[in-house]
């Protein structure tokens, strides 16, 4: 088991996390160090430039004063005083050429460079350079300045004490890089941890569902963070799953159900007719009621399939700029004819004009569906209205009313109209599938709008359609 886990290791994002945080820093540390050095460093050699500026000003004075001869016995006694193998001079021609300087027993490896003079030469300023002898692991700065007429001085110093002093940074350093990096592995790997804490609950609950546990979720926290996030975003996920599959079942149980009688009276039509031995006329009756049905069924499989594709959103909405009032006023028109055969008073008020964005074919299907139901239920000499105002809420969109004075539905029927298959007639002696009220509410909810219903039993019903004016955001 545990060499399973080693060798999944490399894979995972904790190991990925970790091992970029631990390179992340053991970079940056590097990089503070080699700036840090770099400024102790120029420090050092700054002060040691200083004291070497001061010294051959100091030489420069008494040759001024005194001649070449002092300054020449001023450098041997401080060479002297403070050690030959420390400090060092030499009083140079312009040529390059050394005339005078301290003992140089311990110095033979450095000589006169050339090209320092020529610089201090042809500048006037004085120049410094730093050498490594063979003899001592200590760095060597040394200054070429000008002592007169034609005459120069090297000088050279030991830096002895800021050398002992990087010697020691550097040491320390890689201790502390040792003991930083181990450190910064393991907040890496707890922060990694931490990180994707959330994460690992959303993969444990993914494969808990996985094996048919629906109704689990990922428990949210309050921080708010991309975490909690994505766990909100998975929940809502699985709802949405979950209905759809329990919308699926119903469908599946209603449909089966629905299917099932007029299949049922086509095979018992067809039986008896061929049993029978009936004549020609007896066929045809038996061939017009098949052709019938199978209408009655292709329309509700044609309406199942535009209604599970509206609710899941798998149809793309042909959203145009339509004139709202001349929708409803064709819709109108034609049951205009239904309404003066059954002695209904159909009265539309609408204003002149009033455009938004939506399906032409869609809109069309729900307002005939919702006068087709106000009709379906609405005794002669009755009336339905249809109504177009425009919204008074935050939103912009319009409001189609419809409403009619036929039977009304029940209180307890009212929650259910819009499920798929609901029947308020439980005899069904009225004509439809249960599914019209089911699709104009997936149309109209594919528009970014909403539906309402106010029902009074023996006092009519009034549909309340609520419509954006640019469509579903």
């Amino acid at each position: 088991m545990f060499l399973k886990k080693a060798i999944k290791l490399p894979n995972s994002l904790v190991f990925r996390l970790t091992l970029w945080y631990a390179l992340i820093f053991t970079l940056s540390a590097l990089i503070a160090f080699f700036l840090f050095y770099l400024l102790i460093s120029a420090v050092i050699h700054q002060n040691t430039d200083h004291e070497l500026m001061a010294r051959t000003r100091k030489y420069v004075s008494i040759q001024t004063i005194n001649g070449i001869n002092a300054a020449r016995q001023v450098a041997l006694l401080e060479a002297q005083a403070a050690g030959e193998k420390k400090i060092f001079f030499r009083f140079v021609y312009q040529s390059g050429l050394a005339f005078s300087s301290s003992n140089m027993n311990y110095w033979k490896n450095i000589g006169i460079n050339r090209l320092a003079v020529r610089r201090m030469t042809d500048s006037g300023k004085a120049v410094f350079e730093t050498l490594s002898a063979s003899n001592r692991k200590e760095k060597i700065r040394i200054i070429y300045s000008r002592m007169g007429q034609g005459i120069l001085i090297q000088l050279g110093q030991v830096m002895e004490n800021p050398w002992a002093l990087i010697e020691v940074f550097q040491k320390r350093f890689l201790a502390a890089m040792l003991i930083l990096v181990f450190l910064s592995t393991i907040s890496g790997w707890f922060m990694a941890k931490r990180a994707i804490a959330g994460v690992e609950t959303i993969s444990r609950t993914a494969r808990y569902i996985a094996k048919g546990h629906l109704e689990e979720r990922v428990s949210v926290s309050r921080h708010g963070d991309e975490v909690d996030q994505l766990a909100t975003a998975f929940n809502r996920m699985l709802d949405r799953i979950q209905i759809l599959i329990k919308g699926s079942q119903e469908m599946g149980d209603n449909l089966a159900h629905d299917l099932k009688s007029p299949v049922t009276r086509i095979r018992g039509l067809a039986e008896i007719t061929l049993t029978s031995k009936g004549s020609l006329k007896e066929y045809e009756n038996m061939a017009a009621n098949t052709i019938e049905e199978c209408d009655r069924l292709l329309d509700m499989i044609n309406t199942m399939l535009l209604l599970a594709q509206t609710k899941a959103g798998a149809s793309q909405l042909n959203l145009e700029k339509i004139d709202l009032v001349k929708l409803i006023r064709r819709a109108c028109d034609l049951f205009q004819t239904t309404a003066e055969s059954r002695q209904i008073k159909l009265d539309c008020s609408m204003p002149s004009e009033y455009k938004i964005q939506a399906d032409t074919h869609l809109l069309q299907r729900m307002i005939a569906n919702l006068l087709d139901n106000a009709f379906k239920y609405t005794s002669a000499k009755g009336n339905i209205r249809v109504l177009l105002n425009r919204s008074k809420g935050s939103l912009p969109g319009a409001v189609i009313i419809i409403k009619d004075s036929g039977s009304g539905i029940g209180q307890d029927d009212l929650p259910n109209i819009f499920k798929r298959f609901y029947r308020v007639d439980p005899s069904r002696s009225r004509s439809g599938s249960g599914l019209g009220l089911s699709l104009v509410q997936a149309i109209i909810t594919a528009h970014g709008g909403d539906i309402t219903v106010s029902s009074k039993l023996g006092h009519g019903s009034e549909f309340k359609v609520f419509l954006p004016d640019q469509g579903p955001a």
